[in-house]
């Protein structure tokens, strides 16, 4: 340790700390800590006075009204705004802000994309333990003496993102969960919403709703948050500027990602009517696209959209900033598959064909069941949701995205 003090930086020597005492047998843990805690946090101030003045300069006004009233109080937050407002830059500032005082905060999510943008992020349900199948009288299955409830009663702040997609069950079920471990510490707080923990949501109901299977509309708004009992305790808080409107290179860029921005908000609002009546008969969710947002000059085919989308591709397929900056959205995988198949056929090289295990074990029945059942080249044509297809073609190169 001393060694390592002499020319490492704080972190590394933090790293080192921990790897001895995880590794080693060490005999006196307090010893080794009083004898090099000065070391492992010279650059504790220095991250904390540019903390303060990132809050300063990124936070904008709406963002730090929030900032200021989250941590203070035990109150039910909403926060509202659509993607590139900041959200996810607000809960990091949270988490960082709290935490550096020794609070508890327990970051979660619907999803365990959205939770790994978290410091500490699980999904919601790894986290409360929820299950699965859910009614109105669920609770987690937390144990008033298990670790899970004993860290919830020293926590201070719960930011659950991404809210709008989980069934309002699931909050409910949470609240009566917090209620019920919260009522050991103080019987008060027994009785308030999620036992008295701030609890702050976000997210954006623009996008994914909660998914119910064969449901209809009715379904699917009844599932919402906003038909829970707990909304109406919700304060909300709206961010409408948009933080990624300034990455354009001139003003007239920034001018014309402003305009589609508002446009796409439009259409999420349903602002946007359909077309003028001109001899067609439109559905109340067609919309008519901008002249400016078209080529008509291209004809509207796939490899017009491919060309359009990744100009130069067989140049660039090997740059990871080129790839990363644009993207094709679908609305099935199933034509994710078929556009895929079409980019990798534009790298060059050998394609190599690899394949899912097909192998089924002993056959329990006779052999005219076996003759009568489906050939395996049937089954291998399936495409089912959740399971990758039976054949992947790859090519040296080619990016592969592991999830």
């Amino acid at each position: 340790m001393t060694q390592c003090a002499q020319g490492g930086l704080a972190p590394q020597i933090r790293q080192l700390f921990v790897h001895i005492l995880v590794h080693c047998k060490v005999t006196d843990l307090k010893q080794l800590w009083l004898s090099h805690w000065r070391s492992m946090v010279d650059d504790i101030l220095l991250t904390r006075r540019a903390m303060s003045k990132d809050l300063n300069l990124l936070l904008n006004d709406k963002q730090l009204q929030f900032y200021a009233l989250a941590g203070s109080e035990r109150r039910i937050f909403f926060v509202y705004g659509s993607e590139g407002c900041g959200k996810t830059y607000l809960w990091k500032t949270l988490i960082s802000k709290l935490r550096s005082q020794g609070d508890i905060v327990l970051p979660v999510a619907s999803s365990g994309i959205a939770a790994t943008l978290l410091p500490g992020g699980r999904t919601a349900h790894s986290r409360f333990k929820i299950l699965i199948i859910l009614d109105d009288f669920s609770v987690c299955s937390i144990g008033q003496n298990s670790d899970i409830a004993e860290l919830i009663k020293q926590t201070k702040l719960i930011i659950w993102d991404e809210a709008p997609m989980q069934h309002r069950y699931a909050f409910e079920c949470l609240d009566r969960s917090l209620k019920d471990i919260m009522r050991s510490v103080d019987y008060a707080r027994g009785e308030m919403p999620f036992g008295g923990i701030t609890v702050v949501l976000g997210g954006d109901f623009r996008q994914i709703l909660p998914v119910i299977p064969l449901g209809d509309r009715s379904d699917i708004v009844g599932a919402c948050i906003t038909r829970s009992r707990l909304w109406y305790l919700c304060h909300i808080f709206l961010l409408s500027k948009n933080m990624r409107l300034k990455e354009g290179e001139s003003s007239q860029e920034i001018e014309d990602l402003r305009n589609f921005a508002k446009w796409v908000l439009q259409i999420g609002d349903g602002q946007v009517m359909p077309p003028e009546s001109d001899g067609r008969t439109y559905d109340e969710y067609d919309i008519q696209i901008p002249a400016q947002f078209c080529d008509l000059d291209k004809p509207n085919t796939i490899d017009t959209m491919i060309s359009t989308t990744y100009p130069d591709f067989t140049q660039n397929c090997q740059n990871p900033g080129y790839l990363s900056e644009r993207s094709i959205l679908t609305p099935t995988n199933q034509t994710v598959g078929h556009l895929n198949a079409q980019i990798v056929d534009m790298v060059q090289g050998d394609s190599f064909s690899y394949y899912s295990v097909d192998t089924a074990d002993e056959f329990g029945g006779t052999e005219s069941d076996l003759n009568s059942a489906f050939p395996i080249e049937y089954l291998n044509s399936f495409c089912m949701p959740g399971m990758p297809n039976h054949e992947l073609k790859l090519k040296v190169g080619v990016v592969v995205m592991l999830m």
